[in-house]
């Protein structure tokens, strides 16, 4: 087989892994006609090889040893958003980032100007695809202060599954975490990253969430000492587990059961 054959990638893999965006917003730039290989629009699906000249928005990639992945752990602050630029001029949190040479940092999900703790940001748009993708049913654990009347049924609800508007969803867990009166705090887990799924489980059962902190994604936990608007890099070790706790992906868990009829209110 010629060299030029075995080295051909599909062209939305090769400028995720430039750090240039996940593979969803590349493939949408795509369709946009904003990517260009050998000066002709470029096609979904298309495969490339290191001979050919990639253009994005008229600026050429430059196609050379994939660069070395970083992952950042961020302890986002409430009060930033998680887009790059919002219309309404709101802190992001992409504002605190390090500046990089070359390739742009990518989210892992967002969580909403209202929570806060442990975000992920990731040069590499391959892994960030795979780790948002709901197939890989990594664990999000939070911890929640909850206001309203909480008992033991309502919460084995919440564990055996509700029907929420994108359809049925659970808590994997439920913890106690303190708190009297009805004013509480839970540790939940859940496997998959639906908008404001947490908040929305709780709403379900007309409980308001008041204060919603993540303190794990995958096996990466929100790390002692580091700040509200703080970031580190992910250690060698870190990386390595988020990597291996990507394979094998497993089947997903469905919520048992039809659950009860969720409330449309959102919180």
């Amino acid at each position: 087989m010629p060299a030029e054959r075995q080295a051909a990638e599909r062209l939305h893999k090769v400028l995720a892994r430039a750090g240039l965006g996940s593979r969803r917003h590349i493939e949408d730039w795509i369709r946009a006609g904003r990517v260009q290989v050998n000066d002709r629009p470029a096609t979904l699906g298309q495969s490339v090889t290191p001979a050919d000249r990639i253009t994005v928005d008229g600026r050429p990639v430059l196609l050379g040893a994939p660069p070395k992945t970083r992952l950042l752990l961020y302890h986002k602050p409430e009060g930033e958003v998680c887009t790059r630029h919002d219309p309404q001029g709101r802190p992001t949190v992409f504002d605190r980032l390090p500046a990089l040479a070359g390739g742009r940092w990518i989210s892992v999900g967002r969580l909403d100007i209202n929570s806060s703790g442990l975000l992920l940001l990731t040069t590499d748009g391959t892994l960030a695809h795979r780790l948002m993708h709901p197939a890989s049913h990594l664990e999000r654990e939070y911890a929640v202060r909850v206001i309203g009347p909480v008992d033991g049924a309502m919460l084995e609800r919440l564990r055996h599954g509700v029907e929420l508007e994108d359809g049925p969803a659970r808590f994997l867990s439920i913890t106690p975490a303190g708190g009297e009166g009805r004013n509480r705090w839970f540790h939940v887990t859940v496997d998959e990253g639906r908008n404001r799924l947490v908040r929305r489980l709780w709403a379900a059962e007309d409980i308001t969430v008041s204060r919603l902190l993540r303190i794990r994604f995958g096996p990466l936990q929100l790390p002692r000492g580091l700040g509200r608007g703080q970031h580190r890099d992910a250690t060698a070790q870190e990386l390595e587990a988020i990597t291996a706790a990507l394979q094998p992906t497993r089947p997903r868990t469905a919520a048992r059961g039809g659950g009860l009829k969720a409330s449309r209110r959102r919180v």
